[in-house]
C-alpha cells in the first residue's frame, strides 16, 4: 500500500488526508449518537415518575441534565418551572424547544464534513489522474525512455489511476455512514420530539 501511494504521487496524499479524516469523524460519530447517549429509552419515564406530584430538587435536575441529550431537553423544562411555576405553556415549550434545537445542532455535528469527503475525494482521485496523465504523455512527447516503451506507458498510466480508485475507496464508505448516521439523527431527532411533546403537557398539568 505504501509503495502505491508513493507512485501515486503528491496528488494521493490529500486523498490520505481525507480517508483519516473520515475515520476518525466516523468514530467519533458512532460513540456519540449511541442510544444511551441521546435517549435512553427509560429515561422519560423516569422523569414522569419523579416529578408525579412536584418538580424536583435541583440537584435532581442536574443529575438529568447531565444523562443524555433528552435529559437536557427535559431538564430545561424543569428549571423554567422553578425560575418561574406560573410560567405560561407557551414560555415553557419555547424554553422546551431552545434547548431541543441545540441539542440537535450537535447531534447533527460532523456530518456535513462527512459529506463533503464524499463529495470532494472523488474529484481528488480525478485531480491525481489528470495530473498523472499530463505528466505521463509530456514525458512521452519528450522522448523520453516513458514514451518509447509502451510497458513503461502503460504502467504509468495504471499508476495514475491509482488516484481514481483511491478517491472512490475514501467516497464510498463516507457516502455509507453518512446516510447512515443522517437516519441515526432523524430517529433520534424523532424520538425527542415525542418525549419533549409528551413531558410538556405532563409539565402544563403539574403547574396548574
Amino acid at each position: 500500500m505504501l509503495s502505491i501511494i508513493q507512485a501515486a504521487g503528491w496528488p494521493i496524499w490529500p486523498l490520505v488526508a481525507c480517508s483519516i479524516l473520515a475515520l476518525a469523524l466516523i468514530i467519533e460519530r458512532f460513540i456519540s449518537l449511541k442510544t444511551a447517549k441521546v435517549a435512553p429509552p427509560k429515561l422519560l419515564e423516569e422523569a414522569l415518575a419523579v416529578s408525579r406530584t412536584s418538580v424536583p430538587a435541583p440537584d435532581v435536575v442536574k443529575q438529568l441534565e447531565q444523562n443524555s441529550a433528552l435529559g437536557e431537553v427535559l431538564a430545561s423544562g424543569f428549571r423554567a418551572l422553578n425560575s418561574d411555576p406560573r410560567c405560561t405553556e407557551n414560555d415553557l415549550r419555547a424554553t422546551m424547544e431552545g434547548t431541543g434545537r441545540a441539542v440537535a445542532h450537535r447531534l447533527e455535528r460532523y456530518l456535513s464534513a462527512l459529506a463533503t469527503i464524499a463529495s470532494a475525494a472523488p474529484l481528488l482521485g480525478l485531480l491525481g489522474t489528470v495530473i498523472g496523465m499530463i505528466e505521463i504523455f509530456g514525458s512521452q512527447g519528450s522522448g523520453t525512455s516513458t514514451g518509447g516503451n509502451p510497458a513503461q506507458l502503460a504502467h504509468g498510466i495504471s499508476v495514475a489511476l491509482y488516484n481514481t480508485a483511491f478517491g472512490l475507496i475514501v467516497a464510498i464508505p463516507s457516502l455509507i455512514f453518512w446516510r447512515y448516521f443522517r437516519g441515526r439523527v432523524d430517529e433520534h431527532l424523532l424520538t425527542l420530539e415525542l418525549a419533549a411533546e409528551r413531558f410538556a403537557r405532563h409539565l402544563n398539568q403539574l403547574r396548574r
